[in-house]
């Protein structure tokens, strides 16, 4: 089997998702702002340069061998209204550059190696349901990267579909995870759970079931595809 390179492995949905695609015979390459051990490759996403780095990292470790890389790496933090203006604009910089400049970077290094060798390759983009319902005041610019995230996966799917070139979209809505934690916290903790019909958070289990189903089992015919998992809390 070919390696699957999947960003943000450190905690949460990268690290649940690395685990499953392990268990189903997967071989993962790992990703994190700072690695911490032998399979995961440091690549700090604030550094503009830092995803082609992560790339050809990941393409001499594998043989030139990639299969599918899984676009879940992000940033999730509040940018409140009344900062300064280069703080928010800062903000708003390293979040676009973190959730979506790396997710395109990368995407499109994969795309042109694809290509160059006449193969395949699956995209897997971890986006959110903010990408479509939107976020909270302080959030524009993670809601922005997200919708962002999920127009580029449209548009990758129907240029490059007739080349066996496949992409696919996960939106969570609030997923049990450290990054998720503080946002809870901050906006009423259980009280948000009346908003969601299923009446608990999604597991980082559940999203990663969902993101090794696109790399290994989707059908083609899915590509372009949007799955959404976030419990009936949104529904298009």
């Amino acid at each position: 089997m070919s390696f699957i390179l999947v960003t943000g492995t450190s905690r949460g949905i990268g690290a649940s998702a690395k685990a499953m695609l392990i268990k189903r015979g997967g071989k993962v390459i790992g990703h994190a702002t700072r690695a911490a051990d032998p399979d995961t490759v440091a690549a700090d996403f604030s550094n503009p340069g830092s995803a082609q780095l992560l790339w050809e990292e990941a393409l001499d470790r594998s043989g030139g061998d990639i299969s599918a890389i899984v676009n879940n790496a992000g940033l999730f933090e509040a940018n409140r209204l009344d900062r300064s203006d280069i703080e928010w604009l800062d903000a708003w910089d390293d979040t676009l550059r973190i959730n979506l400049t790396a997710a395109a970077q990368l995407s499109r290094f994969a795309i042109r190696h694809w290509q160059s060798e006449n193969t395949e390759g699956r995209l897997i983009h971890v986006a959110s349901r903010a990408a479509y319902r939107g976020d909270s005041p302080a959030h524009w610019h993670y809601a922005a990267a997200k919708g962002g995230m999920v127009a580029m996966h449209k548009s990758i799917a129907r240029a490059y579909a007739s080349e066996g070139i496949l992409s696919f979209a996960v939106t969570p809505g609030f997923t049990d995870t450290s990054m998720a934690g503080d946002y809870l916290d901050s906006r009423g903790g259980a009280g948000l759970l009346a908003d969601i019909p299923l009446g608990r958070v999604a597991e980082p289990e559940e999203i990663a079931a969902i993101i090794a189903f696109c790399a290994l089992d989707a059908p083609p015919s899915m590509t372009g595809a949007v799955i959404d998992a976030n419990g009936a809390s949104f529904v298009r």
